[in-house]
């Protein structure tokens, strides 16, 4: 004898309005614009939305870096040279005082001729907030002297340390994080241009244009990228301003990257120019860049943001890796790839490690990067 199938029955309470709130929902889904439902996936993907709420602070911080920063880029604290990150304290005693720094003693050992720093407990020393502190001018054009952050009155604060000239290395961070933040910015900015630009002309016109413009790509693809990167970077003439080198550091970057984006435009074209609304529009008499820009194009816009997410961070490590060999961006300008140049000697790494905590922002940025292009591209197409 067969054993009897136990049956299950909702104790639920039956919702009268369940079919209407699935209509709604169902109507939500179906006037959903593209850029809504890519919206709504890539909410789903935790790691993604982590990454975009730490790029997008990073990215504002750039704007306000002077007020941001403790000291100025090029203040110099002579007294305090290599000194050792300080602790921030809460308590002195037992008796709360609010965030505060210990004042630091330095001695000079003469036996192995390095400077020795020590917390003075007897004087602690309250940190500033919204302070007057020293003065900077705005994007280089507004004089101003407020600040975040500021070290105690008649005191020192360096929460990050100081390099070999004295110089906090936090203010420098944030500094060098302009710079380094941006070049990825403007190199994908130069690479996208020139991507959809040969890529739009070899996928839609096609014939000798597509096959002038393909053979110019496998070119510059087999040429070695890093040995490239040197060479051009090396013929920056030495006399130029730090602003033409960073600009030149940048179009090197664009130039060297657009052939990969190129491709993936024009395989995308070769497709789309022959559905339906592409010949309705060639038929209405639509020239071929109207056709390109308005009809072609907005199709895998999604695609090719994802795919730009994914090349910024190469483009910062790119900049990073040319400035630490000193053929990138250099003195006076600040990135964090010419903050780790003076960290390429053992001594640092042994005496004084706090130097190369600029590979640590480098680190984080390029991760939450790669986990938003991954973000974005689950989103777009979340069949592949």
């Amino acid at each position: 004898m067969s054993e009897r199938l136990t049956h299950f029955v909702s104790q639920d309470p039956f919702d009268p309005n369940y079919d209407e709130v699935l209509e709604q929902t169902s109507s939500k889904l179906h006037m959903a614009s593209q850029w809504t439902i890519i919206w709504w996936r890539f909410k789903r993907h935790k790691i993604a939305m982590l990454a975009l709420c730490l790029l997008i602070p990073s990215y504002l911080s750039i704007v306000i870096t002077e007020f941001l920063a403790p000291y100025d880029l090029h203040s110099r604290h002579t007294d305090f040279i290599f000194s050792p990150p300080q602790e921030v304290h809460f308590f002195d005693n037992g008796k709360f005082i609010g965030p505060f720094v210990y004042s630091l003693d330095m001695n000079l050992n003469m036996d192995t001729l390095t400077r020795e720093y020590s917390e003075n407990t007897t004087r602690p020393q309250p940190i500033r907030f919204f302070c007057s502190g020293d003065e900077y001018k705005f994007w280089g054009l507004i004089p101003a002297n407020k600040h975040l952050i500021c070290p105690p009155e008649g005191g020192e604060m360096f929460l990050l340390g100081t390099d070999r000239l004295g110089r906090d290395m936090a203010s420098r961070l944030l500094y060098g994080g302009r710079v380094s933040l941006t070049v990825g910015i403007l190199g994908i900015t130069v690479s996208f241009v020139l991507g959809l630009f040969f890529g739009g002309l070899a996928g839609y016109l096609g014939g000798w244009v597509d096959y002038a413009i393909q053979r110019m790509i496998e070119v510059i693809r087999s040429l070695p990228e890093l040995p490239m990167w040197l060479a051009l970077s090396a013929a920056l003439p030495v006399t130029w301003s730090p602003i033409l080198v960073y600009f030149g550091i940048t179009l090197i970057l664009g130039l060297l990257d657009w052939p990969g984006l190129a491709r993936a435009v024009r395989s995308k074209l070769l497709a789309l120019r022959e559905e339906d609304y592409c010949v309705a529009a060639q038929l209405m008499g639509a020239k071929p860049k109207r056709i390109i820009a308005r009809h072609l194009l907005p199709n895998f816009m999604s695609h090719l943001i994802a795919s730009a997410t994914l090349s910024i961070p190469s483009m910062i490590l790119a900049e990073t890796a040319l400035s630490f060999l000193g053929l990138g961006l250099r003195p006076p300008v600040t990135s964090w790839g010419v903050l780790l140049s003076e960290a390429q000697n053992i001594e640092a790494v042994a005496l004084y490690p706090w130097l190369l905590l600029p590979m640590v922002p480098v680190i984080i940025i390029v991760l939450g990067f790669n986990y938003l292009g991954d973000g974005l591209r689950d989103a777009v197409d979340p069949h592949e």
